[in-house]
């Protein structure tokens, strides 16, 4: 059966180069022109050179289904496996696509062969359905989860003494720490993670690493990740085993769900390239503005952006800004001092959140934690300085309400 050759991914078209900001917003973006996304981290956004690839996908898996899902689709595939896998690391055999992180960590911890006292450690900042997938082992099979607690801000180096710690602890016990789990960048609060001392710690004491990457791939260098060791990192495009020819024919062919995101990977790594100017020209920008854009915020509220002494956790493009409100733990404190009270700071996070959304067609993501209230957002490529000073208006607008008493339940 002959098969016709097949264009491979178009590049972006030739232009003037586009500045990082609002201008790249809209000459490469698909967002609605009164929606400021400020949310990357959650659901992040492609350009529309990328997505009308995709559909061109789409339509030539329709108009020959056999033709493409049999043969072209596996070599497409291919072309993407060694396309990313430089940004890792690692070898093109070492690198398969799944649809999310979260299903990467189950094949990871599903697959594994666990003995009685065998345990798994991770930390309270772990993502809640990794830790659901832990719940859900212990219920079915004899191995347990050791969970370290972790209160922010908190120094690398304390991290790191917690995690041997608790190494030792479980093995005093008779168990064994079969692997343990921890993040590139957490989800709440939004900060870079010692992740690349924790490895070296695995392998003194024999211990499997699984790096929940949800949030590495594009935002961090992990071009290193090869030399730090054997494990797995699960990604939204990416996890890596030791095994070869038969790990990746396990992730080859996957019936009944749209794998052309997988396939698009090139198309995206060359507008990054040469509409962005390449990775760590994309890392410097967001990192950078998230850097600028917190400062300004965290000035314009009279707050903090959070942060340890040692300054490694805003290593990375998310933001974390304390919110200028105040919560009464006790009820006497709370009538003394007009505070907001504690059982009620939930609820208040809550109607922040939805209000961004309601009234303001954004989405700042606010949560109550460790006594306080902090909104996470994302910096981008579309993002510049005047969507951040918007923003914090925005939050001193609905900060001021809740102040004067405005119904949140």
């Amino acid at each position: 059966m002959r098969v016709p050759r097949r264009e491979p991914a178009p590049a972006p078209a030739p232009a003037p180069a586009t500045t990082f900001g609002r201008g790249m917003r809209q000459a490469h973006f698909n967002f609605a022109s009164s929606y400021t996304p400020l949310n990357h981290g959650s659901f992040g956004a492609f350009p529309s050179c990328v997505r009308e690839y995709q559909q061109k996908l789409q339509c030539e898996t329709e108009a020959k289904p056999d033709t493409f899902i049999r043969f072209s689709y596996p070599r497409l595939l291919r072309e993407a496996r060694e396309a990313v896998a430089p940004l890792l690391g690692a070898e093109t055999d070492e690198v398969v696509f799944v649809p999310n992180a979260l299903t990467a960590i189950n094949t990871v911890l599903r697959n594994l062969t666990y003995r009685d006292d065998d345990v798994i450690l991770y930390f309270s900042t772990i993502y809640d359905a990794c830790e659901k997938t832990i719940e859900s082992l212990e219920e079915t099979i004899a191995v347990r989860g050791h969970r370290i607690e972790l209160i922010y801000p908190v120094e690398d180096d304390e991290i790191v003494d917690k995690f041997r710690t608790a190494i030792l602890e479980i093995q005093s016990q008779g168990k064994t720490v079969k692997l343990a789990m921890f993040d590139t960048i957490l989800t709440f609060p939004g900060v870079s993670f010692p992740w690349e001392s924790l490895v070296p710690i695995c392998k003194e004491y024999g211990i499997y690493s699984c790096i929940d990457g949800a949030h590495g791939i594009g935002h961090i260098d992990l071009h290193h990740l090869g030399q730090i060791g054997e494990g797995y990192l699960p990604t939204p495009q990416r996890e890596a085993l030791s095994q070869k020819s038969y790990f990746v024919n396990l992730f080859e062919k996957v019936s009944t769900i749209d794998t052309s995101p997988y396939i698009c990977v090139i198309a995206a790594l060359r507008f990054r390239n040469r509409v962005c100017g390449g990775e760590e020209r994309v890392r410097d920008y967001c990192q950078s503005m998230a850097r600028e854009g917190g400062d300004l915020m965290a000035a314009m509220m009279g707050t903090e952006v959070l942060d340890n002494k040692k300054g490694t956790l805003r290593n990375c493009c998310f933001i974390n800004l304390r919110l200028p409100l105040e919560v009464a733990e006790e009820s006497e404190e709370e009538n003394r001092t007009g505070k907001i009270p504690a059982r009620e700071a939930k609820a208040v996070a809550d109607w922040i959140t939805l209000t961004t959304v309601e009234e303001f067609d954004t989405f700042l993501a606010t949560r109550y934690y460790a006594g306080a209230f902090w909104v996470r957002l994302s910096s981008q490529i579309y993002l510049e300085r005047a969507d951040f000073e918007w923003a914090a208006n925005v939050l001193l607008d609905l900060c001021g309400r809740v102040k004067r008493g405005v119904l949140w339940t």
